[in-house]
């Protein structure tokens, strides 16, 4: 080999080496990710991550003990609601439920309630729960076992004023906690009255007891009066099994995998898995502890220059590693600098080609990566009907009301890269990101998690179509971004959160009033009776339910979530499709037929009604089973003359006895199981605002004013049955079917 042809070697081999490196550490980010669940299991449930050995199917977990159910997009324990999972810290977040004594003004018990929770792997984890107790006339025992044996501890809490009453502060005044031991297993709350708040029953009508998180709740005067929240967060501790790691470790099952090592728990039964030091993961899982790169974080190095820290397998060293220390020499200054001679090249011509190569080598890896991702979003936007949907925006020139065509780059910079701290909202259909447009409009920005490319043509048309929809109920479609694999859509942004959230999680009572209650309901109707009549094409929402109604910050109702919506053409009355929909609100005709009609959303917009009545959960299984769908539970109280019991406490206080008849009558109309027998949506929203404007007339007696709703209880004599299954799968419509709208909300 001559010597032009070595200089030329030295030359353009680094430049080669660049790419290369380039490459190989973007392939490296790429798969940065560890895994957490079993390889081929799900990882998610909603957007709770499910690592094992917890697992949603069979073959996904360890045993018995750490199967997680998934139920719209919720993951339970049992009936127990789970919001996280730590690996690294043995603990599960989970939404406990609350104790209740409730009375009424002459001391009759209207509803009691006492809590219980057994899971063999879990313990109440003390460090981070309390026992609280609210109430001012209140007691109640928290009854647990420890060690196999009873134990029992108690708070009370009285006062005779609110004025005596400090927000923030549980020292016993309106509000008391406790403390208990470690390791406690299968417990249960009892809250009982001193007195039946007959004392107290114009202030503080209930008592309530749970444990809870202890950075997750705050007392306020406000929960006196009505203690929204049906459950509240709790930490429970995890192991596995119920031996220790010697016996454990000669069983078929050990739970703890390669490069992690078994930790016995002193206080209580069973064994706990960690990676060893200088590995981080999974270590339940096979390769789930992999090697921490020391070297790239200063942080978890000590090496003086960190130019000569080479990581190795669970550790680092801060000289040359042995493959160049072949001499034994430990020096790493003498060993670089003896490397650095070797290397030099004495040549100052060829010294500046390579400083020149190199850079260019890099330009020219960047340009060629520029023109990929260009081709690329070409590619994608031909893909998602870009082409179709730039033909019918030019036939609407001059229309005030168009969809916006936004390129990639323009949703990145509104959303700061798809930052974490910009998410609003996750679903089954994807991410919704809060983003801010150089005009300065707010809007909210859906990722969708996928596409049927089939059926981009109809796509683009319900594209054009919900641009046009200009409602004020209506959640507005400004338009989409197709430069990305799924297309992207933007909405404006809806501010208050969902209709769901303010129903069951809002803490201000002064913004929960009937009036505000029965407007939202009106607005509601109002736009879904303007979809099935009066848009061009009308539309059939098909997933009406509280946590697809947004709010403004007026408290104006915003429909939103068409993710599954249907066009009906207009000589059609119905449509067969596969069923889809949430459960608790899905109509039970749609369920048993497959045949979707207009009267699909009545029934799901009158649970909606149900809903807010009693601030009730859809579906709840602390209910009996035959009364765990919330349209079974009210159908049921107004055959048992229970409808006072079952309202929320502050529409009974200040709402219009007339109104509430009114509105009750709509809700059990909306919800027959016969579609022909339930009103239209437009008959909906015409009466809901005449009864709006019925003159206002005092709730004087409750007993009375059942007794004048009683035609109403023997209306519900036609029993609400479902018949066939009461479960659902969610699927996908066939190509023969009309399009899925692909869309989503404002949140």
């Amino acid at each position: 080999m001559g010597s032009s042809e070595k200089i030329l070697q030295i030359i353009v081999l680094p430049g080669v080496v660049i790419i290369f490196a380039i490459v190989a550490a973007e392939a490296a980010a790429a798969a940065a990710a560890i895994a957490m669940a079993k390889p081929g299991c799900v990882s998610k449930c909603g957007d709770v991550e499910i690592p094992f050995p917890f697992g949603l199917s069979g073959g996904c977990y360890l045993d018995e003990d750490f199967n997680i159910s998934c139920h719209s997009e919720k993951p339970l324990i049992g009936n127990i609601p789970v919001s996280s999972i730590s690996i690294e810290n043995h603990e599960m977040h989970v939404m406990n439920l609350v104790a209740r004594d409730c009375y009424k003004r002459d001391g009759q018990r209207v509803r009691w309630n006492g809590t219980t929770l057994s899971l063999s792997q879990y313990t109440i984890c003390n460090t981070k729960n309390k026992f609280t107790v609210i109430g001012c006339d209140t007691y109640a025992y928290l009854n647990g076992v420890k060690n196999g044996a009873n134990y029992s501890i108690g708070c009370s809490s009285q006062c005779s004023s609110l004025n005596i009453v400090d927000n923030g502060s549980c020292s016993g005044i309106g509000c008391c906690e406790v403390g208990f031991p470690d390791r406690l297993k299968g417990i249960s709350v009892n809250v009982k009255s001193f007195q039946n708040h007959t004392k107290v029953w114009n202030f503080n009508p209930c008592g309530y007891a749970f444990v809870v998180d202890k950075g997750e709740f705050n007392f306020s005067a406000d929960y006196l009066k009505n203690l929204t929240n049906k459950r509240v967060p709790m930490v429970l501790d995890w192991t596995v099994g119920n031996q220790t790691c010697d016996s454990a470790r000669k069983k078929p099952k050990f739970a703890c995998k390669e490069n992690s090592e078994c930790l016995d728990l002193q206080t209580s039964q069973g064994y706990r898995c960690k990676c060893k030091q200088g590995y981080h993961g999974n270590p339940y899982l096979d390769g789930g502890c992999q090697d921490i790169d020391e070297c790239g974080d200063p942080n978890l190095n000590n090496c003086s220059n960190q130019n000569h820290c080479f990581n190795t397998q669970g550790n680092y060293t801060c000289g040359c590693p042995k493959w160049y220390r072949g001499d034994g020499r430990k020096d790493g200054e003498r060993c670089y600098a003896d490397f650095a001679l070797a290397v030099k090249i004495p040549i100052g011509n060829i010294g500046i080609s390579l400083i020149a190569l190199l850079g260019g080598s890099s330009w020219l890896y960047l340009v060629l990566r520029k023109r990929r991702f260009i081709k690329l979003k070409e590619k994608f936007f031909q893909q998602n009907g870009g082409l179709i949907l730039e033909r019918h925006l030019k036939e609407q020139v001059g229309s005030t009301e168009t969809a916006k065509i936004f390129n990639i780059e323009e949703l990145k910079k509104a959303t700061k890269n798809y930052d974490e701290s910009r998410i609003i909202g996750r679903g089954g259909f994807g991410t919704v990101y809060k983003g801010f447009l150089p005009n300065n409009r707010i809007v909210a920005i859906k990722k969708s998690k996928t596409m049927d490319q089939n059926q981009i043509d109809q796509f683009i048309n319900e594209v054009v179509l919900l641009s046009q929809i200009n409602h004020r109920n209506v959640v507005k479609l400004l338009g989409c971004c197709l430069e990305t694999e799924v297309p992207m859509l933007v909405y404006e942004f809806v501010p208050k959160g969902t209709l769901l959230n303010y129903i069951h999680h809002e803490s201000s009572g002064s913004t929960k009033r009937w009036e505000t209650y029965l407007r939202i309901a009106a607005e509601t109707a109002d736009a879904l009776s303007y979809l099935h009549s009066a848009a061009s094409t009308p539309i059939i929402h098909r997933d009406v339910k509280s946590s697809n109604i947004l709010l403004d910050d007026n408290f104006t109702a915003k429909v939103s979530d068409f993710g599954t919506s249907r066009l009906v053409p207009r000589h059609q009355k119905e449509l067969t499709t596969v069923v889809q929909g949430t459960l608790g609100y899905l109509d039970p005709e749609y369920l048993q037929t497959n045949r979707l009609t207009e009267k699909s959303d009545v029934y799901s917009f009158g649970v909606v009604l149900v809903e807010l009545l009693t601030g009730e959960d859809v579906l709840s299984f602390d209910r009996s089973e035959e009364e765990t769908s919330l349209p079974m539970y009210f159908l049921s109280s107004l055959k048992e003359d229970q409808l006072f019991e079952i309202l929320e406490n502050h529409i009974v206080e200040e709402g219009n006895k007339e109104q509430i008849k009114e509105v009750v009558e709509l809700a059990q109309r909306c919800l027959k199981v016969k579609g022909d027998e339930r009103p239209s949506m437009q008959e909906v929203a015409m009466k809901l605002e005449r009864i709006r404007k019925i003159e206002t007339h005092s709730w004087v007696n409750a007993q009375s004013n059942l007794k004048e709703a009683k035609h109403l209880h023997s209306v519900a004599s036609d029993s609400y049955e479902c018949g066939g299954s009461s479960s659902t799968t969610v699927g996908y419509d066939s190509m023969n079917d009309h399009v899925t709208l692909a869309l989503g909300d404002g949140r």
